[in-house]
């Protein structure tokens, strides 16, 4: 009989989890009012565009390009991307979660999420994730999106980690789905406590 390794690596995203989302519908929805954009012309523009924003292959530059400064504005660019980057909130009690129990059980932290690299910058640096992360395997940086199985065999090999030592924590049901496929151990994260309680019921 095959021995059970021990947990020995937490894979977290980011929105959803750690922090609010980066760029989601609501954050959409408060800019097209804010700024006064034409609502289905800047929803339609985003779906063809960001897609490819998110895997690194264009720069915040260019996605705001095809989006909103396809014709002449009265904002500017940087007052858009500073809206943007406001809409971040972060989740203080996961945040200071990640960290205790890093602590406490000698684990790797790692970050696999699906972002673009500017706005993924930003996040990273202003709330200190590097604190208590050990490293980030991120769409922007990497290529891949989830589902994409890749971002996590990259990831897996960073860390040089068997994926049943492994534990994912992740809103979207999808994205946990594909991570076990792979031998990874998934939670789905819904609220604080019950990923708390899932968390410490597996490492201790």
């Amino acid at each position: 009989m095959k021995k059970k390794l021990p947990i020995t690596t937490i894979f977290t995203d980011i929105g959803g989890v750690l922090l609010t989302n980066g760029w989601d519908r609501e954050a959409r929805k408060k800019a097209i009012k804010l700024f006064k954009l034409d609502a289905e012309e800047t929803e339609e523009r985003h779906h063809l565009t960001f897609d490819t924003y998110e895997v690194g292959k264009l720069s915040l530059e260019e996605y705001l390009d095809r989006v909103v400064f396809y014709e002449k504005r009265n904002f500017t660019k940087k007052q858009f991307r500073e809206f943007m980057f406001q809409q971040t909130k972060p989740f203080p009690e996961m945040i200071d979660m990640m960290a205790r129990l890093k602590k406490e059980h000698h684990l790797k932290i790692a970050v696999v999420s699906n972002e673009g690299l500017e706005l993924n910058e930003y996040r990273i640096k202003t709330f200190k994730l590097g604190s208590f992360v050990d490293f980030f395997i991120c769409s922007g940086f990497v290529h891949f999106r989830k589902p994409d199985k890749d971002i996590f065999k990259v990831a897996l090999n960073t860390a040089q980690v068997d994926p049943s030592q492994v534990i994912y924590v992740e809103d979207r049901p999808m994205f946990v789905q594909v991570a076990e496929s792979l031998g990874i151990r998934g939670i789905r994260h819904v609220d604080y406590q019950s990923t708390f309680e899932q968390l410490k019921s597996v490492l201790n």
